[in-house]
């Protein structure tokens, strides 16, 4: 088995290294020049379209809203890997990793942006008339090539809806049984595998719209405790405030850190830390933010761009500051122990069982998350209901068996799965990426007259493969005087 593990991580060092860092920030400064750094010009933009309400539907069903989808994609987002994967980079690349890991989330916002507008275009509307999309939609429907979206599909449904929650669930069960003694008994794991089965099972057998309303309760109230939290920790500490910069700073271009290959372990840790953290140019968050009902996808591609910001600039950052204020000498620790001690060693013990409460809220809502991009996947490739059937029973099997043990060979073939996500998903956007941009001058030029932006097929001529985007939704979308020109 070690064996085994060493292999699988030789294997996702290579492709990460050689090939997918480098296409990932190749993709993400292309797009950024392309779309004159839209990640940035339109941060307002962004806010104010997140706060839309979809119109109430025919059919009686309340829609997936922008803010619903967002929570969505946020819940499978924000997981343990903002607490143990942050704490990680630090310890493998020093303070400098957390600029490189900001670095990589303003860069891949406009990947983020592209592929989520591109999924809102090629979405499609399922049987049940909820929407939705993601990247195998638009690699059949805009490429051409159903197989890249079979290949595609099959690898996230793997990697999200079976081998990341059973990461998940084991995150849970280990950090309950370090901050309660008395959990760590031989009926302990079971029994929590159940328990989370059993949750799980009640958010997924509801459907999309049951999963929007869990995570829109569950995402601002994991975030908004955690981020109170590693508040007080940095006031407390307010006086390293200063040196915590120059350390970020200094780790990321120090002549020191230069001498001793630090600076190349910085930028490596930081750029993978955040990709996996954010997702962005992964292919994952545009699988919900095709269910968001809006009036223009260019909405949904400025949306999840402000997850990415959402995700990286706050949650990670936050569990930087908590380390660093309160730990300068990382050396021998690793992983999420150095979140736990800071907080513990500044709060008190009860911080590490707030820690736990937050765990358990970012990972079950991660495992949310996670279900839901691998159930629209099964649904691009097959609509037999025995099938999506048994892979909710799958899901909730994984679960349990994630709580039971080790799951350190489970990790790492994650990571080669996702750098395959990745690489599929980034060899699509390239070449629709220009489709995206004719959606942001559509948008744009709406906005500018003074309107709220409506996109119908005809907007822009000669696109195929679009299903929805209708002539008529004309009718359906109230046009208004925008609030403020873009």
């Amino acid at each position: 088995m070690e064996n085994l593990d060493s292999l699988v991580v030789t294997l996702s060092d290579h492709l990460w290294t050689w090939l997918l860092i480098p296409l990932v920030i190749g993709a993400g400064l292309y797009f950024t020049v392309r779309s004159r750094m839209v990640q940035l010009r339109l941060l307002p933009e962004m806010f104010r379209v997140l706060k839309e309400k979809s119109p109430p539907r025919a059919d009686g069903r309340k829609p997936v809203s922008s803010f619903g989808a967002f929570t969505v994609s946020a819940a499978a987002r924000v997981g343990t890997g903002n607490i143990a994967g942050v704490a990680s980079a630090i310890t493998l690349g020093g303070a400098g990793a957390v600029f490189w890991m900001w670095m990589m989330a303003i860069i891949g916002a406009a990947s983020a942006f592209v592929e989520s507008a591109l999924a809102q275009l090629y979405k499609v509307r399922g049987a049940s008339g909820a929407y939705r999309g993601g990247p195998a939609y638009y690699m059949q429907r805009a490429l051409g090539k159903r197989w890249l979206g079979v290949l595609f599909a099959v690898v996230i449904t793997l990697t999200f809806g079976f081998v990341f929650n059973a990461v998940q669930a084991n995150t849970i069960t280990a950090v309950a049984g370090g901050s309660l003694p008395e959990l760590n008994s031989p009926w302990a794991n079971p029994v929590t595998g159940l328990l989370l089965a059993a949750l799980l099972g009640l958010a997924v057998f509801g459907g999309v719209r049951r999963i929007s309303s869990v995570t829109t309760v569950l995402v601002p109230v994991m975030a908004i405790v955690y981020l109170l939290l590693g508040l007080a920790v940095v006031l407390l500490n307010i006086t390293e405030f200063p040196r915590v910069i120059a350390d970020i700073v200094g780790g990321a271009f120090g002549l020191r850190e230069f001498a001793a290959g630090g600076i190349g372990a910085a930028i490596q840790q930081g750029i993978r830390r955040g990709m996996f953290s954010n997702e962005a140019g992964l292919g994952s968050a545009p699988n919900a933010g095709a269910a968001a009902e809006v009036s223009h996808p260019v909405k949904q591609g400025l949306v999840q761009s402000l997850g990415v910001f959402f995700d990286t600039l706050l949650v990670c950052t936050m569990t930087a500051f908590i380390i660093l204020v309160t730990t300068p000498e990382i050396a021998g620790r690793q992983g999420a122990d150095l979140t736990q001690n800071a907080l513990s060693g500044t709060l008190g013990s009860w911080a590490g069982h707030m820690l736990t409460v937050v765990v358990f809220m970012l990972a079950f809502s991660s495992m949310i998350g996670n279900y839901y991009y691998g159930e629209t996947n099964i649904q691009f490739i097959t609509r037999k209901p025995w099938v999506l059937s048994s892979y909710r029973s799958l899901v909730l099997a994984a679960v349990v068996l994630g709580s039971l043990g080790s799951v350190s060979i489970v990790w790492n073939l994650a990571d080669v799965f996702m750098g395959v996500m990745a690489l599929v998903n980034l060899l699509a956007i390239i070449p629709l990426s220009g489709i995206a941009f004719r959606l942001l001058d559509d948008y744009l030029t709406q906005r500018r007259a003074g309107l709220e932006p409506v996109f119908t097929r005809d907007r822009i001529p000669g696109l195929k493969g679009i299903q929805c985007w209708g002539a008529d939704r004309a009718n359906d979308d109230v046009r208004s005087p925008a609030a403020t020109t873009a």
